[in-house]
């Protein structure tokens, strides 16, 4: 089971971060969410819980390859039909900068690519705009995503 229950303390200590100081803040993060804990759920509740841990905020980084893990899985399912993608750095980063939120960590990232990437596919191939036959190219500019075929890679 998993909480936002004081993700916003999480926010506001962590967004000053700094490795000289990790640790301190961390410990002090930690027990003011715990003690917001404590006022939010009921006792017995909190007593039938054998562990409570508190994750660490997500980095730019962890962000990163959270976006290319997931754009791995679609590119798989997306090749069992016989349909090649290949995502630029610049998508990465878009996806990573929109698709995350301080608050709720990576979770919209999946809405994200789904909408963003595998939606918009799949409506460009239903209206013939991209060809499945050919290399589908994803990449960023200033106004999103752009998703075309690649004439150097046809099959």
């Amino acid at each position: 089971m998993t909480s936002n229950i004081g993700s916003h303390i999480i926010w506001e200590n962590m967004k000053d971060y700094d490795e000289e100081k990790a640790d301190e803040v961390h410990e002090k993060t930690r027990n003011m969410v715990f003690d917001l804990l404590k006022q939010t759920l009921r006792p017995e509740f909190l007593n039938r819980i054998d562990e409570i841990i508190m994750f660490k905020p997500l980095t730019p980084d962890n962000i990163r390859k959270i976006v290319k893990l997931q754009l791995n899985n679609l590119q798989q399912n997306l090749s069992a039909n016989n349909i090649r993608i290949e995502i630029t750095d610049k998508a990465v980063d878009w996806l990573a900068l929109q698709g995350y939120d301080p608050q709720l960590g990576a979770r919209p990232l999946k809405r994200l690519i789904q909408k963003h990437v595998l939606n918009e596919i799949s409506r460009r191939i239903i209206s013939q705009e991209v060809s499945k036959n050919q290399l589908i190219i994803i990449n960023a500019e200033k106004s999103g995503l752009t998703i075309k075929n690649s004439d150097l890679y046809e099959r």
